[in-house]
């Protein structure tokens, strides 16, 4: 039997330590963890003991641990979307294989030089688009690619973001100022992105239009104070009240709880809204970040699309409507139901499909997501299905539809934009 894949992990956060760090503690014979790089010292400390990682090789940065050049086979960065470029850049040259949870970087000449030095190096780049690996996702790609709904005239793809996230997020949280972070259309659709570019081949042309409607601080109600913990008169009307979402709403144990302390007791997590960001009027943050936006695309195959991306739903999930010549596709994935209905035009029969697999995790996509790093590391054979190459037409297509939402809706030609990102800076 081959002796485990040795990964080492630079930041310890939510997705490195509860999406990604799990599967070599599931699965000891095909992966384990030798170092860690996390500035926050308890979430450090905390992924070193789950991994029984020696505190020799535990650091505070990654330039300490990438210091030490190449000691195992394969590197996860599991950063901020800012911190991406420099470790994977300097991991990719040190000989290190790569899993980097998307988006890949917060522009456009930094996501390109990334896939360029992979390239160069001849290293293996995997961004972290988990969507692909779903059953749900997995099944609706082949029922489009085996000829089913015939030729895909027009596609609807809806992202519905729930209104508590939004505001865990991109009101109060980390990516709520596109000066900070990724714009919302990259943080939040690069996945969307990369399944209409999955199952529908490249885009011509789009255009797109959004804004920031709602949660703005002229739409605050009178006498609402700066925090939730202020003594705020509206608590008992507001969906976004933090105390409520986090002491009642949600799983004490479970994300998004978990983003606000370390500590989760209810003490410790009242403390953490009266002086952390999660505690503050979703009306007064320094938020920028669109809560609604739409892209208009049309593809190379002559076909229509429209991503829906929003901020204000009941539920979270994505929603979808494919119309082809022989057939249309409804489906919901969400973390209640992963469902598939196909209308035939011909027989006028429907079929509902229900593809297996896990809700949580992103659909069990986390899972095999990493099944997939660790084969593609062992066997490098043939190109990841989310290899840095293919991962960048969503990158590029998110950003020029932020280009196009800033310029007032201006069509992008996709093919120009194409060159332009590929040319040296």
């Amino acid at each position: 039997m081959p002796k485990p894949l040795e990964a080492i992990l630079i930041g310890a956060g939510g997705r490195g330590y509860e999406a990604y760090g799990p599967y070599a503690l599931q699965h000891p014979d095909e992966l384990r963890f030798v170092a860690v790089a996390e500035p926050h010292e308890e979430r450090r400390a905390r992924f070193a003991r789950a991994h029984h990682i020696p505190l020799e090789r535990q650091f505070r940065t990654w330039e300490d641990l990438l210091t030490l050049g190449q000691i195992a086979d394969a590197a996860l960065v599991c950063t901020l979307d800012r911190l991406h470029v420099e470790p994977t850049g300097v991991a990719l040259e040190a000989g290190y294989d790569v899993l980097l949870e998307k988006p890949m970087a917060t522009t456009v000449e930094d996501c390109v030089r990334l896939a360029q030095t992979a390239e160069r190096t001849g290293r293996l780049l995997m961004i972290g688009h988990v969507l692909r690996y779903t059953s749900f996702f997995s099944t609706l790609h082949d029922i489009v690619s085996s000829g089913r709904l015939g030729r895909i005239i027009t596609v609807e793809h809806r992202e519905n973001v729930v209104y508590w996230h939004m505001a865990h997020s991109f009101v109060r949280g980390n990516w709520r100022n596109s000066r900070l972070e990724s714009p919302m259309i990259l943080a939040k659709c690069c996945h969307d992105m990369d399944i209409l570019f999955w199952n529908l081949g490249p885009v011509r042309r789009l255009n797109s239009f959004g804004s920031l409607i709602h949660y703005r601080a002229e739409n605050a109600p009178p006498g609402g104070p700066e925090r939730c913990t202020d003594g705020c008169p509206h608590e008992a009307h507001c969906p976004w009240f933090a105390p409520r979402l986090y002491l009642e709403l949600h799983d004490p144990h479970d994300w998004p709880v978990t983003a606000v302390s370390e500590d989760t007791s209810p003490e410790a997590l009242r403390q953490a809204l009266e002086k952390g960001p999660y505690g503050r009027c979703v009306y007064r943050c320094d938020n920028d970040v669109v809560d609604n936006q739409t892209v208009n695309m049309e593809l190379e195959s002559g076909a229509t699309c429209v991503l829906f991306m929003h901020g204000h739903s009941h539920e979270e999930g994505r929603t979808m409507r494919y119309d082809g010549t022989r057939a249309t596709l409804e489906g919901a994935f969400t973390m209640r139901r992963g469902e598939i209905t196909i209308h035939d035009h011909l027989t006028g029969r429907t079929e509902t499909i229900v593809p297996g697999g896990i809700l949580d995790g992103h659909g069990g996509g986390d899972v095999s997501l990493m099944a997939a790093f660790v084969g593609a590391v062992r066997a490098r054979e043939a190109e990841p299905l989310t290899s840095a190459r293919a991962s960048l037409e969503s990158h590029l297509m998110a950003f020029a539809a932020e280009r196009s939402r800033v310029r007032g809706g201006a069509v992008i030609e996709m093919a120009a934009y194409r060159r332009e990102a590929e040319l040296p800076g």
